[in-house]
């Protein structure tokens, strides 16, 4: 086995916490359950790593086995990763059979074309996910194992989630790959981007339940003219006010856990309206201007404003509907030339 291989799968080891690198490794399937009874699972994960290094060894791995341990654990850990949605577009209806073969010769043959030194891994899932694992390589260099770009292809869908590698320059031609494999002819990113795999494909695939901002003001309720207290009435109007922002809290939001996101950007783009005395008026370039929010849980944190008294409800449709927008950008970018409301979440 050679040394850098043997290095590699040392180090993915490494990576994953003790109590699971058993139940790993039975999943990777390589190693044989009479030889993973004769490592001592118990101490320090070095020890252990070097053990099971000792096994591949004995198995002559290659990096094609090391690839595949290390898809495995992305799989498990994908929130060690950034990952950015891409959707792609046919420019008909037109439904084609997807072979899952032919989508793979495809794949590696464009890429092997344009840059000799890269190594291609596949691994289907059983929710119609296509892992691909791309190292790239130099010319003049082998592939470099630990800077690695990964691709989630839902082939029943027109969506893609890549977490691309240290190599911006590399983004291109792996899109163009996806895009004649899956027998696409466009493909643009959706701005929209998380640590949080799934809370990605629940956006796209619009699989949570958030309801949509249509709030309208309520009558008001004839008042009690029975007399009491001061103190009991502004009792009575605190209490009134937390079920009114209960209630349109969950208007907007819903009742389910959101998607899991860390940062939103507005680019807005507006006129001047004011005096027409003011100069403002006579220019014709228009106002723009960048908004960031940032949160360990952005909309959590946003769903919890108007409870802790930070914001008034219900909150701007602005804000409430951030997924909506960044599932429908491809459309209103294809339509309009431009999105008043574009999202990131780094």
């Amino acid at each position: 086995m050679d040394e850098t291989v043997a290095e590699y799968i040392r180090r993915t080891i490494l990576k994953i916490p003790r109590d699971e690198i058993k139940t790993m490794l039975q999943k990777w399937g390589f190693l044989s359950e009479a030889q993973l009874q004769t490592i001592n699972f118990h101490q320090i994960k070095d020890n252990i790593s070097q053990e099971v290094v000792q096994l591949c060894e004995e198995n002559s791995a290659d990096i094609k086995q090391a690839a595949v341990l290390d898809i495995i654990y992305n799989h498990i850990y994908p929130n060690k990763r950034v990952w950015g949605v891409y959707q792609m577009k046919k420019t008909g209806e037109e439904t084609e059979f997807f072979d899952l073969t032919d989508f793979k010769k495809k794949f590696k043959r464009l890429l092997r074309s344009a840059l000799k030194n890269v190594t291609i891994n596949f691994r289907e899932y059983e929710d119609n996910a296509i892992w691909i694992r791309i190292a790239w390589g130099t010319p003049y260099r082998k592939p470099n194992q630990y800077k690695t770009s990964y691709v989630v292809y839902h082939s029943q869908t027109p969506y893609a989630f890549i977490s691309a590698s240290v190599l911006k320059s590399n983004l291109p031609l792996l899109c163009q790959a996806l895009v004649v494999a899956s027998s696409y002819h466009d493909i643009r990113e959706m701005e929209l981007r998380s640590h949080s795999l799934n809370s990605l494909k629940d956006i796209v695939f619009k699989r949570y339940s958030q309801n949509f901002q249509t709030y309208c003001p309520r009558p008001l309720q004839e008042r009690n003219v029975a007399p009491e207290s001061a103190d009991s009435r502004i009792i009575q109007e605190n209490r009134n006010e937390k079920e009114r922002i209960q209630r349109l809290n969950q208007e907007v939001f819903g009742d389910g856990p959101q998607p899991k996101l860390e940062f939103a950007q507005y680019k807005l783009e507006t006129m001047f309206k004011s005096d027409p005395k003011m100069e403002v008026l006579d220019r014709k370039e228009p106002f723009r201007c960048l908004v960031k929010f940032s949160s360990p849980h952005l909309l959590e944190s946003l769903k919890s404003l108007a409870p802790a008294g930070m914001a008034d409800a219900p909150l701007s449709p602005l804000l409430t509907c951030i997924p909506q927008k960044a599932r429908n950008y491809f459309k209103i970018r294809e339509k309009k030339g431009f999105f008043p409301g574009s999202f990131v979440s780094p």
